[in-house]
């Protein structure tokens, strides 16, 4: 169906901006006339134009009477752009395939029944599905007004994540490496236990060819712990949050932001991940990439309060019943109190196996 590869072409375009958008979807939009592609577009940035005004900017007067296809339902609301639904009325298109509706409540069906009183014959659910799974943590935090959080892992075939040294270097090859860099580039980000910071004192940036975006780090340091010389706080590589107690000193409070990195104190004397993910989300932050150890994944995983988890197996064994695992804590007492997982994907990335899983609902 020659309708639905137009609708394809602009959900590729969208898939390439990944990690430049938030905290705004990633969005393409198609426009054509009499057969032929006459305006392309996507969304690059929060803020700038949209896809829709990009594609009807190249299309220029063809425009007129022509056809478009876009992967989110066009905006009905003045934010930091003009609506696109009133865009698209000007400029004359007479037929728009949507993928997918807006899940944002202040959008949600209203561009649609805008563009329906308008005249232009729309049609909603053109390869949804695919639509839907492009924005996962825009959806998520649409509907829960919380970050969507991935926790990342790498291990050895049976499940170990350091030899009885301590030595993690390298478990998992480069091609896996490159990638997890891939996943923070996409997340607004990064989030680790002050325990990384001590052992490995890590940049947390991104690096991948032809550049990335370094996301926000993220260090859970409940009573503020961590060292004066950790290469994170004086880089400027990118904006740094530490998350700490009630308890935590004052006066290394303002020691630590006099480095230009801001704490932020919770309420309790400890962290707990509901509260921390309720603080996060008031910093605009709608996706969280934790590269946390053992305690911190079992923190996330005990609270529930994770979406998705990425876990990067090397094919190696390093035994040893005292060994450090991916998850710590004291675990589950039966099977069924087991964490359920659903796995999406499966893949070799290099010499290792990539697995995607999400967390079951219910």
């Amino acid at each position: 169906m020659i309708q639905e590869q137009y609708m394809q072409l602009a959900l590729d375009m969208a898939k390439q901006t990944a990690g430049q958008t938030s905290p705004n979807p990633k969005v393409g939009a198609v426009v054509v006339r009499n057969g032929e592609v006459v305006g392309l577009g996507a969304h690059l940035k929060a803020g700038e134009g949209h896809a829709e005004v990009h594609a009807l900017n190249m299309a220029g007067s063809k425009a007129d009477g022509a056809i478009m296809f876009v992967t989110l339902e066009p905006c009905s609301h003045h934010g930091r752009t003009p609506p696109c639904a009133d865009l698209v009325i000007e400029r004359g298109i007479k037929t728009i395939y949507i993928a997918t509706l807006d899940p944002n409540p202040i959008v949600a069906g209203r561009g649609v029944e805008r563009l329906q009183e308008a005249g232009v014959e729309v049609h909603v659910g053109m390869l949804e599905e695919k639509a839907v799974a492009l924005n996962p943590f825009f959806n998520h935090f649409m509907k829960t007004k919380l970050p969507y959080v991935t926790l990342k892992a790498a291990s050895s075939l049976d499940g170990k994540t350091a030899s009885n040294s301590g030595d993690s270097k390298w478990i998992t090859g480069e091609e896996a490496r490159l990638d997890v860099h891939r996943h923070r580039h996409e997340h607004d980000a990064i989030l680790v236990g002050v325990n990384t910071v001590i052992q490995d004192d890590p940049q947390l940036t991104t690096r991948i060819p032809l550049g990335g975006k370094n996301p926000i780090r993220i260090v859970l340091d409940t009573n503020l712990r961590i060292p004066a010389h950790a290469k994170l706080l004086h880089d400027q590589e990118a904006e740094t949050l530490i998350i700490a107690g009630s308890s935590a000193p004052k006066a290394r409070i303002a020691e630590l932001e006099r480095a230009s990195v801001r704490v932020i104190q919770l309420d309790e004397p400890a962290i707990e991940i509901p509260s921390l993910l309720e603080k996060i989300a008031k910093e605009g932050i709608t996706s969280i990439f934790v590269e946390g150890g053992a305690s911190v994944h079992a923190s996330f995983i005990q609270a529930r309060c994770f979406q998705q988890i990425i876990t990067y197996i090397a094919p190696k064994l390093i035994g040893g019943i005292h060994n450090p695992t991916v998850i710590g804590g004291t675990g589950i007492e039966t099977m069924k109190d087991a964490v359920e997982l659903e796995i999406i994907s499966v893949e070799h990335v290099g010499n290792d196996l990539k697995v995607v899983s999400e967390l079951k609902e219910g």
